[in-house]
């Protein structure tokens, strides 16, 4: 995925720092307010290997903050960056096209902690107002 890096397109850009399903649900985890490598680990049912180079990469790729929270026995917590809490769209919008094309069954539901409402994700062209995928796009190489 690191070749896809210096792609002009910004969504392979993108895909190339968390374009796997363990990345989008460690970022997916950080939302909720987890932060420790146990934590992710519970939560996910992770190969600790994995869950390592996972969150080696968020934190490389500038998504994540490694913080020391002790020294004895050596321990560190894992905080959003500004670039990580900017990711939380992705991932609502991700939750959206699941929910109108793989909703069978159970499903996990979010929630506005302020107002208790469910979140509806909707993403809007700020230019337009128009829903995204409502109107036909056009794709312009770099200039």
């Amino acid at each position: 995925m690191k070749n896809l890096s210096n792609q002009p397109c910004l969504i392979a850009r993108s895909l190339a720092l968390v374009g796997d399903a363990w990345s989008m649900l460690i970022m997916r985890d950080a939302h909720a307010g987890l932060t420790r490598f146990d934590e992710f680990r519970k939560s996910l049912g992770i190969a600790p290997t994995m869950l390592t180079a996972r969150l080696s990469a968020l934190t490389e790729d500038g998504l994540l903050e490694k913080h020391r929270y002790s020294e004895r026995p050596p321990r560190d917590e894992y905080l959003l960056t500004q670039a990580g809490r900017d990711f939380l769209p992705v991932l609502f919008a991700i939750g959206a096209w699941g929910r109108k094309h793989r909703s069978g069954g159970p499903v996990t539901r979010f929630f506005d902690a302020e107002t208790g409402t469910e979140i509806d994700a909707v993403t809007i062209d700020r230019v337009t107002g128009a829903p995204v995928g409502t109107r036909p796009i056009r794709i312009a190489g770099p200039e």
